[in-house]
Formats: structure tokens, C-alpha cells, sequence
């Protein structure tokens, strides 16, 4: 007999619910589910595929040991009591120090990952922290930490309301959003056309997003802050600015971008200075507007410039903080602030090796190598992973892979032996999707609608498998040196949590529990786990908590159980100066670090940009290097190709289904090529993710269509100095014919043909 179950689905940024269809205990379908009150039905094929991923055979069920012969399944006893003894004997040797964590993208997917790693990171008691931040959007959070006070106060598009959206290196047709939470994205934007908005991509690419816009500016990758900082000019040359209130050193920026005027930035990224200027001169006269912009303007040279020009943007237009602009999201687990803080500030640490700073607790990813093999004081001898890939999503990855090799221990929480989980001594698999309850501790923040989900796990645990919540508190007490007997204890890591929560909480007088006898309020608390009462406790204190009796029509975790399809709490409302944590209690608009990296953007005007460049793409049916085992989404044509533009394939003999030898400063690898006009000429394009070659790993299916991993290109040596983000885009390449390709044979006529209508069509809707 078969039986529905509800459940958010964990594969991206979206959230989208999902209707499950259990038969025999194991997950047969799922689709949309047409209830939820965030995704309305919406699903994409990734959210389709959840059972395929559920019941992958490849996927690791039991412990495994790393032994001379390869990995073999253990108890989970017995693995947990090696972990005691692989940590303890490096830090009984080395300290602290010694020891590095590492924490990938999908822990921000998953209730686990929300609530333990970053205590992981910090039970563990080392500086050398890392994760898939510094290859994503850690500018967006340095610019908001400088701007607002507060890395996590990252301004959304309110979607639903804009009249217009200027939308630069996002392509969220095909990634379903990023920094902006919002299901079937797609459909929103053709919403936005339909009630008389317009849409304005920037992009290197006439991507699947592109092709929906009124208007798509193709741009020289790498080159967003120059656009971005001549709009600014723009609108102060004229006089279009607008700002709202709770604003400070918007004069500041009016000086600072003085040496960008659209005639000084054209030739650099390549869009006609005249097109700038009216594109500046909509965004100010459009009723409302929002400004947005994601990986491809944050992975490059200048990313935290771009992220904060962006802001500058939205808070000149008047769009900040308003229906319809960019807006501050209020989710459920969140407490409403007093406007005023502390800041934010960077380098309060550095790397071992490079000197690099610490950014948000952590240092850049492209430094992880080096630390692991620079002999010297606080070497790293031990690394600790959590659901990451870094060998393959990291710049230099094959130079990690090798560095791998030398750790005296490593211990990984993940469901796959994959390229980087290889090397591990001790592999810590949780249990699938379908088998974990779901509450959203990261998206909420990002969400262009305010609302509350909690998904149970549709499915028990199966015989041997441990709740991944479970494996998580279990690693914190050991890494904190609690032993693994002591650890044992389910919740002793979550009483510890709750207890020192409700200890500030009643001493506040501001909270509705003030003055209250801490060891009541956490009997009160709801849930047959640690996590569960940990969200009780969250929801209660929160912004739309019943504050344990204090509003009987407030937000429990009961309340949320008796929802299955989850709790609409309204469209975003105006924050500030609520939200702001710097200690003006004012939006800084021109913070010291950010005016004084104008210098160096200045500075690489000058600079010649006539070779080759590569960009990163996305793909509907992939994430990253995580889903490429799953047959469902993998069909199709190879989508690991290199995409030429006919002008450049033809210049460089290249033969559409032919082969092309890529290399740069750092590497060089083979791909397929695939001629299209959806890419600029002067820029080539590889998906990243791929490279699933290696031996040692059991992942078949990606095996069977391995793909190149793009990381061979791009240079552990480049980063945004701001943020220690990776350059992963606008990447300077060499392209020529493989040996053995057979070249192409284009005649003049028919390069002639490609240059002008692409180069035209790319300029108009």
C-alpha cells in the first residue's frame, strides 16, 4: 500500500515542497506539492529525482574503515572510537592547531549541517577552517558585513513586486536561485514581464535566463565593478540619485567612483557607454527596482566590489529596503535586532603559509593545500570534512588531491566515496533525504517570502544507520575531547546548547522569557530529539514564537508539525534600521576597505583584455559535483563540453564534436567542443563540478561519463583579496585543436556570417 508524505526538498536554494509517494518503504515519486506555501507545486528535475538519490546503490549505508586494501564497513562503535584515536593522537602531537575542518555547500542543505558543524569547527579548537564559501558567495557576505553590520543581512529581490530587475552573472533559470530563495524562479520572471516589468541581464552568456529578459548585455567576465561602479557615476553625474533614510556616506561614494564614467569603462567590459547610461537612467526612473547579482560577478577578481557596488546601487535608487527593491527577509528562527552592533571586521587571524586573512571565521579555501604541506608549527596533519568535494570544487584540486595523501588523519561525514572522501581513515555516512526530518536554518534569511516548514523524515531509519544530527553531536563532543563513550550521550551536546540559550534569553529584558527559571522553559520544549527541541527553542524565541506562552497564537514546533505544508507569515516587510549591526546604527555606504580597493580597481583599467577568457556554467539537472550518480540526471548529451563562439572556434580550427587542448598558468586539460553563439566571442565556457576519473571511488555512474574537472585551470594564486574568494571565472585560457582532433575547415564567408548577427543579437531582447 502505497502512502504520501511532505517533504522540503534539500538539492538547492529553492526549497521547494515536495509530495512523496512511499511504497514499501522506500520513496517511488515525488513531485511538487501543490499545497506548499512557498513553492506552490513547482519542481524541477532535481527535486523529481529525490528517490533515485534515496536509493542510489553506490550510496555508503554502514562505516567504513580505511585499511591497506581499501575501505572496508565497520559498526559504528568501532568507527567513532578510531576517530577518538586518529584526532587524539594528532593533537596529543601536533595541537590544535593541527587539526582543519572542512564544511561543504550542502551542509547549508540540511537540519544537521545547520545546527552541528559550525559547532564542529569550533569544538575542534583550530583557526584552520574552511569551506565552499570561498568559492561562492563570501564577497556578498563581506560587503554586507561592512555595509549593514552583518554578514548574514543580505538584501533579496522582492520578485513578486519589482517593475524592474537588473540581474547580473545569475542564471537561476537553470540554478533555481542563489542568495535569493525563491521556488520556480522562472516562472516569477516571466510573472515580472507579464504585469509590464522588465528584465536586464549581464552575462557573458546567453543563458536560459537571458533568453526570458527584455534586454541581455553580454559583458567581458571579470569586469562587473567597472559596469556597476559607472551606473553609480551615472546616476550622480545626473542627478538621478534618490536615496532613503538611515543612509551614511553616499557623498563618499560620489568621489570614489569619480574615475569610472561609462566613456572610461566601455572598452573594459565591453558594453557601449551609452547603453550604461541608460540603463542607469531606468533604474532611477522605474517605479521600483532591484538590483541583484550572483556567482559570476562574485567569483572574480573583484567580487566583494561588485557585491557592494550592487547594494550602493539599491540604496541610491531609493530601492532598498522597499516593496518591490531589494529587502531585508525575516525568518521564522530569527529575533528582531536593536539597530545597532559591533560591525564587522576581517583578518583577525591568517593563513600559516600565505598570510591570507580570515574572513567570517574562516580562511580561503585555496590555501588548504600549502597548509597541509608546508612543514612548520601548525602544519595541518589532520582534516575533518562534512558533506564537501573540495578536490574537485576547489582551485588546483589535483594539488589537494595529492596533499590528501600525506594526512596522518582524516575523518569524513558524507554519503559517497568521491574524490576527496577517498583519502579518508574514517567515512561517517548519514542516511538519505528521505530518511531525516528538514527544518530550514539558512534559506530563511534569503527568502522572498516569509515562511516556516518542518519536514519529519517521510521514512524510519534503516537497521544500522544513525540519525546524521546523531553523527554530528557525536563528532563535536569527540573533537572537543570528550571522549567517545562520553559522547555517546544523544543530547548532551543539545541540552549544553539550549541551556546556555535560555540562560542569555532570561537575563535579556527585552525577551518575553525574562526572569523565568531556565530549567522550566526546557522542560516546555517540544520534540523526541536533541535538534528537534533545539528548533522548538529557536521557533519559540523567535520574531513569530508564541515566547513560551507569552503569544498563545505564536509559532512552536507543534504548531508547525500540524502543518504540513508549512506556514505563510507574509511577504517581506521594510527592516531597517532593525536589521543594521554596525555602531552608527546606519547603512555605512562607503566603508573604509571597500573605498580602498577603488585603487586597485583603477588600477586594472589600464590593463589589456584580448585573449581567451573561461566561464563556469550551470546546468538544470546537475549541483555541483553531487548529484552527477544519479541516472535520471544524467541524461541527454554530454553536457561537459567546452562552448566556443563560431568566430573563435573558426579563427582557432576548432570542429564542433572535435576535441580542444585548454590549458593556463596552471594546468591544462582536454575537452569536447561545442561551437553555439549562446557564449560572447573571446570567452569559452566549462561546467564545474566534473572530473570523476579518479580510482578509488564508488561512484559508477559518474564514473561511466567522468567529464574534466575545470579546477586544472583555474589558479590557487588568484583571489579577491577582500573576501579570499577564488577566481573561478574570467580565467585567462589558451585554446588550440587536441592532437588527433581533426581541425575545422570554415570558410571566410561562413565566420563573416557568425560574427555580425551574433555580436548584434546580443545587444536586444
Amino acid at each position: 500500500m502505497t502512502e504520501k508524505a511532505y517533504r522540503v526538498c534539500p538539492l538547492c536554494e529553492a526549497t521547494c515542497g515536495l509530495e512523496l509517494t512511499l511504497d514499501t518503504g522506500r520513496i517511488t515519486a515525488a513531485r511538487g506539492d501543490r499545497a506548499d506555501v512557498f513553492s506552490r507545486g513547482f519542481v524541477c528535475p532535481k527535486g523529481a529525482a529525490l528517490g533515485q538519490l534515496d536509493n542510489d546503490p553506490d550510496r555508503i549505508r554502514r562505516p567504513l574503515l580505511r585499511t591497506v586494501t581499501g575501505h572496508r564497513e565497520v559498526d559504528w562503535e568501532e568507527a567513532f572510537a578510531a576517530v577518538e584515536a586518529g584526532l587524539t593522537s594528532v593533537i596529543d602531537r601536533h595541537g590544535r592547531q593541527a587539526v582543519a575542518t572542512y564544511l561543504g555547500n550542502p551542509n547549508v542543505h540540511t537540519l544537521a549541517g545547520g545546527l552541528y558543524a559550525g559547532a564542529l569547527a569550533k569544538a575542534v579548537g583550530s583557526t584552520q577552517v574552511y569551506s565552499a564559501s570561498t568559492v561562492d558567495q563570501m564577497p556578498k557576505h563581506v560587503s554586507s558585513g561592512l555595509l549593514f553590520g552583518d554578514p548574514l543581512a543580505i538584501p533579496v529581490p522582492d520578485l513578486d513586486r519589482t517593475d524592474l530587475l537588473l540581474m547580473l552573472g545569475a542564471n537561476p533559470v537553470e540554478s533555481n536561485g542563489s542568495l535569493c530563495t525563491a521556488a520556480d524562479f522562472p516562472g516569477k520572471l516571466k510573472a515580472l514581464r507579464r504585469r509590464g516589468g522588465r528584465l536586464v541581464v549581464v552575462d557573458p552568456r546567453r543563458t536560459r535566463t537571458a533568453a526570458l529578459a527584455d534586454r541581455h548585455l553580454p559583458i567581458r567576465p571579470g569586469t562587473d565593478a567597472y559596469l556597476l561602479a559607472a551606473l553609480v557615476h551615472t546616476l550622480f553625474a545626473e542627478e538621478l540619485t534618490a536615496p532613503g533614510p538611515h543612509l551614511t556616506g553616499a557623498e563618499d561614494v560620489r568621489r570614489l567612483v569619480e574615475p569610472f564614467p561609462p566613456e572610461a569603462v566601455a572598452d573594459a567590459c565591453g558594453i557601449p557607454a551609452e547603453s550604461i547610461k541608460d540603463l542607469a537612467r531606468e533604474l532611477a526612473a522605474a517605479p521600483t527596482a532591484a538590483v541583484y547579482a550572483r556567482i559570476g560577478t562574485s567569483t572574480v577578481e573583484f567580487g566583494t566590489l561588485a557585491s557592494w557596488l550592487v547594494d550602493v546601487l539599491n540604496a541610491l535608487t531609493g530601492n532598498l529596503d522597499r516593496p518591490g527593491g531589494a529587502m531585508f527577509p525575516l525568518a521564522a528562527r530569527r529575533r528582531r535586532g536593536t539597530g545597532r552592533g559591533r560591525g564587522f571586521t576581517t583578518g583577525r587571524w591568517h593563513s600559516r603559509v600565505r598570510g591570507l586573512p580570515e574572513i567570517k571565521g574562516e580562511l580561503p579555501a585555496v590555501t588548504l593545500a600549502e597548509e597541509i604541506t608546508t612543514p612548520g608549527d601548525g602544519q595541518v596533519r589532520a582534516l575533518i570534512t562534512v558533506a564537501g568535494n573540495p578536490v574537485l570544487s576547489t582551485p588546483g584540486g589535483h594539488r589537494l588531491d595529492e596533499a590528501l595523501t600525506g594526512l596522518d588523519f582524516m575523518v569524513s561525514v558524507d554519503p559517497y566515496l568521491n574524490e576527496t572522501t577517498r583519502h579518508a581513515h574514517v567515512v561517517l555516512p548519514p542516511p538519505p533525504p528521505g530518511r531525516s526530518p528538514h527544518f530550514d536554518l539558512a534559506f530563511g534569511d534569503l527568502a522572498i517570502r516569509n515562511t516556516a516548514r518542518w519536514s519529519p523524515a517521510p521514512l524510519p531509519p534503516e537497521d544500522g544507520e544513525l540519525d546524521e544530527c546523531r553523527i554530528l553531536s557525536r563528532l563535536t563532543m569527540i573533537a572537543a575531547g570528550h571522549g567517545a563513550a562520553a559522547a555517546a550521550n544523544p543530547y548532551a551536546l543539545d541540552d549544553t546548547v539550549i541551556a546556555g540559550v535560555l540562560a542569555k534569553a532570561v537575563a535579556d529584558p527585552s525577551s518575553p522569557v525574562h526572569g523565568r527559571d531556565p530549567a522550566e522553559l526546557a522542560a516546555a520544549l517540544h520534540g523526541d530529539s536533541g535538534s528537534e527541541r533545539q528548533v522548538d527553542l529557536m521557533l519559540r524565541l523567535g520574531a513569530y514564537g508564541d515566547g513560551f506562552g507569552a503569544d498563545p497564537d505564536g509559532l512552536t514546533l507543534a504548531r508547525l508539525l500540524a502543518a504540513p505544508h508549512g506556514i505563510d507569515l507574509g511577504p517581506l516587510e521594510p527592516r531597517l534600521p532593525e536589521v543594521l549591526r554596525t555602531p552608527s546604527g546606519t547603512v555605512e555606504l562607503c566603508p573604509a576597505p571597500l573605498a580602498a580597493d577603488l585603487d586597485r580597481l583603477r588600477a586594472a583599467l589600464a590593463e589589456r583584455r584580448d585573449g581567451l577568457v573561461l566561464v563556469g556554467r550551470r546546468h538544470l539537472r546537475s549541483n555541483n559535483s553531487w548529484l552527477h550518480n544519479l541516472p535520471a540526471l544524467t541524461r541527454g548529451s554530454n553536457r561537459c563540453t567546452l562552448h566556443v563562439h563560431p568566430v573563435d572556434a573558426a579563427a582557432l580550427g576548432l570542429a564542433d564534436g572535435g576535441s580542444a587542448l585548454v590549458s593556463s598558468r596552471t594546468g591544462e586539460l582536454t575537452a569536447p567542443v561545442e561551437i553555439t553563439e549562446d557564449v560572447m566571442p573571446g570567452v569559452v565556457s566549462l561546467p564545474h563540478g566534473w572530473g570523476h576519473d579518479r580510482p578509488g571511488t564508488r561512484l559508477r555512474t559518474a564514473a561511466g561519463d567522468p567529464g574534466v574537472n575545470v579546477n586544472r585551470l583555474t589558479d590557487p594564486d588568484a583571489l579577491d583579496p577582500l573576501s579570499g574568494t577564488a577566481v573561478l571565472n574570467g580565467v585567462p585560457v589558451r585554446v588550440r585543436p587536441a592532437p588527433g582532433s581533426t581541425p575545422a575547415t570554415v570558410p571566410v564567408s561562413a565566420v563573416e556570417a557568425a560574427a555580425g548577427p551574433a555580436l548584434t543579437s546580443a545587444q536586444t531582447a
